[in-house]
């Protein structure tokens, strides 16, 4: 059985697709980065989709890497060290129990594995993961019954199989190896490890061009070869085609002139390339002024290195936006090719920038060419547009962000947005009822190029969604002052539309609003507006249900529906009279009983997804704490608050509970039981912890046996 010791690339650019220097720099960074991570050198490398050619093959070996991982169907041919006669596979999977070399054309010569397909297709889609016993025979099964030589078992699957597609599933995996390990049916090993003492008694010619998720090699990330996910059977990607040129119209359009930009600043810009990882794994202004010192033909000023900095960017987001990801689906209009195109839109906004060529029009002309399958969504120009170009971020965008966060809650004077350091330099808040105004300045620093720009901002807040907002670029404190003074006159007048025409005078054309916040921001300012309005609507619902329970009751006593607006009131009072009750520290077992019982007297139906949300969250406080805190009144009042799930309506979510549970188990609980005949506390804990453990559906004693 094999575990990992290799590193992956950076992102999923197809190696037969792209272009060479695009591979070298690729390698060399999943290289650097696994060297950060891990604080060693990688063995090996996956290739995203497995996608690969020899020239690929070539760099791996080039930079001491020993081998890859492939899928069966990617070797063409076998024949033993030594021996002249190959075997020809024709489409047949080889032998997955041993590993092979590839000879390279350059003499060199590589360690391939082909991982098992039909065990790997099993977890990713079969269901293996329902049930450990029977993925510990499929492994084990794949051994021959007498080898004579060491085989391994292998397979390879998205991370996401394991929790994400498959629920528990990195549970079931933990279970596996544990006990293939315990019964000693195998012995856990890597490729590493495997290759140092089994080196290749085989060689392999690979498919040339192939990869593990497109039967006609890696066609699937340029053509309409077929290959799709299946779940749109008359859908084309027929887009992938223009897409495809578009992005390497983009690529090549800049190739030159950053070269020409990039000579002029660094000593050799592809090697800077190179090492740009680095930067990418500790943007730290120290690191980034040491890096700048080692590539730079001289010293640098501020601007020149703000320059660099960009061009690297613009690189690195060159070769995103090939991320095989935004390829694989059916549809043009899909996130995960929004994404690529959002990559490509970051080159171009900084080409824009360093070259001052335009580059955009062109761009998303060519873009017209791919045709989304869905009507609503268009062609690629009109998908850039929507999805796209709202989505970049300059200057004023990061200050329309910060300006409009400030009237909700309180920056200290240095914060961050993102990848954006803010300096708050001056903030003043007038209020005149349920409207406020906020007028400040701010400096902003990019962590990314190390610019900086300092600005003038202010905000009005008529009440509810109600914003408006103007940013500028500050010029001085006399024209600042001007700006504070100009716009407070009208506001203490309470003449919000005097407030408007000074605004849309001292900040020109720029407008913003909430809209101008970024996502997560948005969502949460959004929810802080609300909750007024929220807590009247929730009154007048209680109101309404107050009323109305007795007659709800004697409705369903006699099975007539209840009226739409009895149901709706009901069902929203009883579902927060339950989420605040289960999310007490001490929960009240009758008054949720009672509640749940109204529920049913009065024929409400409960939506019970967010009501066992709010107990999972409340079982998962009451295990935190008692792993941080593990005496006996915490864990009392842990199994209080377990023992209600045998009463509940549902099934609860016990996950993360039964794993902080499980470390528990593993240390507090084996040295009370060590301390429980000598101390009565200790037998108390003891008891109690069994008792929870039968609870949560955990078998205590089993586990430790």
């Amino acid at each position: 059985m094999a575990g990992s010791q290799g590193a992956g690339g950076l992102r999923r650019d197809l190696g037969g697709r792209s272009g060479k220097p695009h591979r070298a720099t690729q390698i060399i960074w999943g290289i650097r980065d696994f060297e950060k991570r891990f604080k060693r050198t990688p063995e090996g490398m996956w290739l995203p989709e497995t996608a690969v050619d020899l020239e690929t093959l070539e760099l791996l070996a080039q930079f001491g890497l020993r081998f890859t991982i492939l899928a069966p169907h990617q070797a063409a041919r076998v024949r033993r060290i030594g021996e002249s006669e190959w075997t020809e596979l024709n489409g047949h999977p080889v032998d997955t129990t041993r590993a092979y070399q590839q000879r390279l054309p350059s003499g060199k010569s590589i360690a391939l594995f082909f991982y098992d397909g039909p065990i790997a297709r099993a977890v990713a889609f079969e269901g293996l993961l329902s049930n450990g016993e029977r993925f510990i025979d499929r492994l084990t099964g794949a051994f021959s019954k007498e080898p004579d030589e060491a085989e391994l078992v292998h397979v390879a699957t998205d991370g996401e199989s394991y929790g994400h597609h498959h629920r528990f599933g990195d549970m079931a995996l933990a279970y596996v190896l544990d006990q293939i390990e315990a019964r000693q049916l195998a012995s856990l090993t890597n490729y590493g490890e495997f290759l140092a003492k089994n080196p290749p008694a085989d060689e392999v010619d690979i498919v040339e061009k192939s990869s593990w998720s497109c039967t006609h090699g890696i066609d699937r990330w340029w053509s309409n070869c077929g290959c799709n996910s299946g779940a749109q059977p008359a859908w084309n990607q027929e887009w992938r085609t223009p897409l495809r040129n578009a992005l390497d119209w983009l690529r090549d359009s800049i190739v030159r002139q950053w070269e020409d930009r990039a000579n002029k600043l660094l000593k050799d810009p592809w090697s800077a390339r190179d090492a740009y990882i680095d930067v990418v794994n500790d943007r730290s202004t120290a690191n980034i002024r040491s890096f700048i010192a080692s590539h730079a033909v001289r010293t640098l000023n501020d601007t020149e290195t703000a320059t660099v900095l960009k061009l690297l960017e613009m690189q690195r987001n060159a070769m995103l936006m090939y991320t095989s990801c935004g390829w694989f689906f059916d549809d043009l209009s899909g996130i995960e090719t929004i994404q690529i195109l959002q990559f490509a839109g970051r080159v171009v906004q900084l080409a824009e920038n360093v070259f001052g060529q335009e580059l955009e029009n062109q761009f998303v002309r060519r873009l017209a060419e791919a045709k989304s399958n869905r009507p609503d969504q268009g062609n690629g120009s009109q998908i850039y547009e929507r999805s796209v170009r709202p989505a970049k971020v300059d200057w004023k965008n990061v200050g329309a962000h910060y300006a409009v966060s400030t009237l909700f809650e309180d920056y200290s004077k240095q914060a961050t947005i993102y990848c954006y350091d803010a300096q708050l330099e001056d903030h003043q808040v007038f209020t005149a009822g349920r409207a406020k105004l906020g007028i400040g300045r701010v400096r902003l620093s990019s962590k990314i190029t190390l610019e900086s720009r300092k600005l003038n901002f202010g905000v009005l807040h008529l009440g509810d969604h109600n914003i408006n907002g103007g940013v500028v670029e500050y010029q001085d404190d006399e024209t600042y002052r001007s700006i504070v003074e100009s716009a407070v006159e009208p506001f203490r007048r309470a003449d919000l539309t005097g407030v408007i025409r000074v605004m849309e005078h001292r900040f020109g054309e720029s407008n913003y609003s909430l809209r101008s916040l970024f996502r997560d921001q948005q969502r949460t300012l959004v929810n802080t507006i609300l909750a007024a309005n929220l807590t009247e609507a929730e009154s007048l619902y209680r109101r309404i249900y107050d009323q109305s329970a007795p007659l709800m009751r004697f409705l369903t006593d006699l099975a007539i529906p209840l009226p739409k607006g009895f149901s709706t009131a009901a069902e929203f009072v009883l579902s927060n009279n339950l989420r605040a009750a289960l999310q007490q520290p001490s929960i009240d077992h009758k008054l949720v009983t009672r509640l749940f019982e109204s529920a049913r007297e009065e024929g409400v139906s409960l939506d019970m997804a967010p009501i066992e949300f709010a107990y999972r969250r409340s079982l998962e406080s009451a295990a935190t704490t008692l792993a941080a805190q593990p005496s006996l009144s915490m864990l009392q009042q842990f199994l209080d608050a377990a023992n209600l799930l045998q009463h509940l309506p549902f099934k609860a979510n016990l996950w993360k509970v039964q794993n902080i549970f499980y470390q528990l188990l593993k240390q507090e609980y084996k040295q009370r039981k060590a301390q429980r005949l000598d101390d009565e506390s200790a037998r108390r804990w003891v008891t109690c912890f069994e008792n929870l453990g039968l609870i949560l559906g955990v078998k205590v004693p089993d586990v430790l046996n």
